[in-house]
């Protein structure tokens, strides 16, 4: 992958009340959990456009708010599960492309930079401690076999074992990228503002009390 030929992913849901973060609640409201989440976003979004791109994309199951930054191209998430809502990403990209979620709001330029630049692979993969992935880049999606992501289970401690096989599967070379953790509980909440204290989300988490704290 070569840094100014890479476009940027970021898929993700509109930060409303009852629609994210809902492991968030309790302890905190369906309102703070969404707090949560739109902080969350603003700093993938910010660090995603701090990146060196071809171009950057927002798959937005929503609508964009005054959270959007500019410099994305907005588009919507299609209809079906979340992986097919990836592949369908990834299907409309020529070229290296690649894709985080909002969930880890601790990634950084740094992070990322090596998915970005020449590595001689074929995919990057970003496991999750939970068991899934944070990223996944690949450098033709445009060539990749319509089941290297469908049907790939999602949201289960094997998801990320399941899609990593699924690349090498295909042939490809994959190279791994830190693992993360992402924002699920109030406790992966806490340990991800401890790792990015700068950051939006952990200042809206040192705002915020939980509600049987109240």
């Amino acid at each position: 992958m070569t840094s100014p030929a890479t476009t940027l992913l970021v898929i993700a849901k509109e930060p409303l009340p009852g629609r994210v973060k809902t492991r968030l609640t309790p302890p905190f409201t369906p309102a703070d959990a969404a707090r949560l989440a739109e902080a969350a976003l603003t700093d993938t979004l910010r660090t995603v456009r701090a990146l060196p791109a071809r171009r950057r994309v927002l798959v937005l199951e929503g609508r964009p708010g005054p959270w959007l930054p500019p410099g994305f191209d907005v588009v919507p998430q299609c209809a079906g599960g979340l992986d097919e809502r990836l592949a369908a990403a990834f299907e409309s990209c020529t070229g290296p492309t690649l894709l985080v979620g909002m969930d880890t709001p601790q990634i950084t330029a740094a992070l990322l930079a090596p998915a970005l630049g020449p590595a001689g692979c074929d995919a990057w993969f970003g496991p999750a401690d939970d068991g899934g992935f944070w990223a996944l880049g690949l450098a033709a999606p445009e060539s990749a076999p319509p089941d290297l992501i469908r049907g790939v289970p999602m949201s289960v401690p094997g998801t990320g074992a399941v899609q990593r096989r699924r690349l090498v599967d295909a042939g490809l070379t994959v190279r791994d990228l830190p693992p993360l953790r992402d924002v699920d509980s109030a406790a992966d909440a806490e340990y991800v503002a401890s790792a990015a204290p700068h950051g939006r989300f952990a200042a809206t988490l040192r705002r915020l009390t939980p509600v049987g704290a109240r």
